[in-house]
C-alpha cells in the first residue's frame, strides 16, 4: 500500500532562483561575510577620491619607508607614497577589470557557443577548433602572450582578460545549447515558423543563462587575480597608476625597507578573491537544480 501525497504539497510553487539564492546566502555565515567584503570593496573603489587620505601619486623624500602611524595607517613605500591611498585607488582597477572583462567574455563566448551548438556543421567545427586551441594554453600564460603583443594600457588589459576567459564561456554555452536544442519547445518553435534569431533569443539563451551566470560570478575572482598577476609582471596596469599587482611588485624591490605594500596588497587580493569565490559557490548552489534540492 503506497502512502498518499498531500495535494497541497504537489501544487506548492517552486521557489524562485532569487529566493533560493537569498536562503543559501543567509544560511551560510561564510557567505554573509563574503558579501560584506564585496560590498566594502565596491564602496571603497567607488568612493576612492573621497576616502583616500593622501594623493596616491604624491612622493616625499621625507616620508620614505615610514612604518604605520596615524598619518600613514599602512606606512609608506620607497618613494614616500602613502600605501593606504595607493591600495584604495588600486581597488578601482581591480573592480573595473574584475567586472568588465568577465562580462565581455560572457557575451562573446556565449555568442560563439550558441552559434556553434545551434547551427552545427562548418560553424561548429571552426569555432570548436579555435576554442580548443585557446584552451590548450593556461589562462595566465595565454594572457601573458597576448599582453606581450598588445602591451599595457586599460583597454589592452581588458582585451587580454576577455580573450583569456572567452573559451571557457564558449565551451559551456555550446554544451548547454546542444542539450536545449533537443527540447520539444525548440522543435515546436521551429514547426510554427519562428525565425532562428527569435528562437535563439527567446528560447535558447534564457535556458542556458544559469551556468553562464555562475561562471561569470566565479571568474570575477579569476579576473582580479589575473590582472594583479599581469601588473606584477609589468604588462598590466602601468606605473605610476596604482594597482594591487604593481604595488606588490614595487614592494618586492623594497622588501626590507618597507614590507607594508606587500602585506596590504596581498591581504586585500586574498580577501576579495576568496569572497567572490564564496559568493560564486552560493550562486551555483542556488541556480543548480541538483544542489538546491
Amino acid at each position: 500500500m503506497t502512502a498518499s501525497i498531500d495535494p497541497a504539497l504537489q501544487l506548492r510553487p517552486q521557489p524562485s532562483a532569487f529566493t533560493t539564492l537569498r536562503r543559501v546566502i543567509l544560511d551560510r555565515p561564510a557567505t554573509i561575510f563574503a558579501l560584506i567584503i564585496v560590498i566594502l570593496f565596491v564602496l571603497v573603489a567607488v568612493l576612492a577620491p573621497w576616502i583616500a587620505p593622501h594623493d596616491p601619486l604624491a612622493q616625499s623624500i621625507l616620508d620614505v619607508n615610514k612604518p604605520p602611524s596615524a598619518v600613514h595607517p599602512v606606512g609608506t613605500d620607497q618613494f614616500g607614497r602613502d600605501v593606504l591611498s595607493r591600495l584604495i585607488y588600486g581597488s578601482r582597477n581591480s573592480l573595473i577589470f574584475g567586472f568588465v572583462s568577465p562580462v565581455l567574455a560572457a557575451i562573446l563566448g556565449t555568442s560563439l557557443g550558441v552559434i556553434a551548438g545551434y547551427f552545427g556543421g562548418i560553424a561548429d567545427r571552426i569555432i570548436s577548433r579555435v576554442i580548443d586551441l585557446l584552451l590548450a594554453f593556461p589562462e595566465l600564460l595565454l594572457a601573458i602572450l597576448i599582453a606581450a603583443v598588445l602591451g599595457g594600457g586599460f583597454w589592452n588589459v581588458v582585451a587580454v582578460l576577455t580573450v583569456a576567459f572567452t573559451p571557457g564561456f564558449a565551451r559551456v554555452a555550446r554544451a548547454s545549447t546542444l542539450a536545449v536544442k533537443q527540447e520539444p519547445y525548440i522543435e515546436a518553435a521551429v514547426a510554427v515558423g519562428l525565425r532562428t534569431p527569435m528562437i535563439i533569443l527567446r528560447h535558447v539563451v534564457p535556458n542556458i543563462a544559469a551556468p553562464i551566470v555562475v561562471l561569470t560570478t566565479l571568474w570575477i575572482a579569476s579576473a582580479i587575480r589575473l590582472e594583479a598577476s599581469l601588473s606584477f609582471l609589468g604588462i598590466g596596469t602601468q606605473p605610476p597608476n596604482p594597482s594591487w599587482g604593481n604595488i606588490i611588485r614595487d614592494g618586492l624591490n623594497n622588501l626590507f625597507g618597507s614590507p607594508w605594500p606587500i602585506i596590504g596588497a596581498g591581504t586585500l587580493i586574498t580577501l576579495v578573491v576568496l569572497a567572490f569565490n564564496l559568493i560564486g559557490d552560493a550562486v551555483r548552489d542556488a541556480l543548480d537544480p541538483e544542489a538546491s534540492r
